[in-house]
């Protein structure tokens, strides 16, 4: 199914109110933008994050997540282990802070051009709407739209169990088409807490809903998640 063009116009005219509204378990306080502005970290081997992966509606704990940097390069490669030593699918970056392998989804995501992970000016004016295409690995030839908007909502102090932090808060509202012909209308939101300091995020939010085809009722949603940095190095 071949996203339209009257669904482009939609969504990007519904992004900057939908994206407007916090999912929102998390909680900051607003501040004002630090000056100057942060440096974002760069990468290095060994650098590392351990994040702590929450169901948002019963708020247990899925998993606790360690992703590390292995190599730096015209790729980096940020390997992924689970809290028992399971090795999980890694996260390829190219350059820094634009994403090309994503793993976080339920399928391993490769993108045609990759997507920012974080704004691409620390502004808290910026937004842009992002538009790409993308394989399920394994399936190189199956070529899925994606329509992204990113917007900055601010900067907000924030504290986690890796401590507190002063982070740029953002919001992506994603438009996409799934590998699963039935899946129509999937729709992600995601509120992210990016701290230039340690060069990722130190907490996020995602939750998601689509319509199956054919059928004439409420939306389905699907598992709504948070993640909270618990240490860094």
């Amino acid at each position: 199914m071949k996203l339209s063009r009257r669904t482009f116009i939609t969504s990007a005219a519904l992004a900057p109110v939908a994206c407007g509204i916090p999912l929102s378990y998390e909680r900051g306080t607003p501040v004002t933008a630090p000056k100057p502005l942060p440096v974002i970290r760069l990468p290095q081997v060994g650098q590392e994050w351990t994040y702590i992966k929450k169901d948002v509606f019963n708020g247990k704990t899925l998993d606790v997540i360690t992703e590390q940097i292995a190599s730096v390069g015209q790729s980096i490669v940020i390997n992924r282990i689970t809290a028992d030593g399971g090795q999980l699918a890694s996260e390829i970056q190219g350059p820094w802070g634009i994403i090309k392998t994503d793993p976080q989804w339920s399928h391993l995501m490769e993108f045609n051009s990759g997507l920012p992970l974080w704004p691409l000016e620390l502004s808290e004016k910026w937004s842009k709407q992002f538009d790409t295409k993308y394989a399920v690995a394994g399936y190189p030839d199956s070529k899925l739209y994606w329509q992204e908007y990113m917007s900055v909502q601010g900067w907000e102090r924030i504290t986690v169990p890796a401590g507190e932090f002063i982070a740029l808060r953002f919001q992506n509202l994603i438009n996409y088409e799934n590998s699963d012909p039935q899946k129509i209308d999937c729709i992600r939101k995601e509120t992210i807490w990016f701290a230039p300091q340690i060069g990722r995020w130190v907490a996020r939010e995602a939750s998601g809903s689509y319509q199956i085809q054919g059928q004439v009722g409420p939306v389905i949603l699907e598992g709504s998640y948070q993640w909270q940095l618990a240490s860094y190095k």
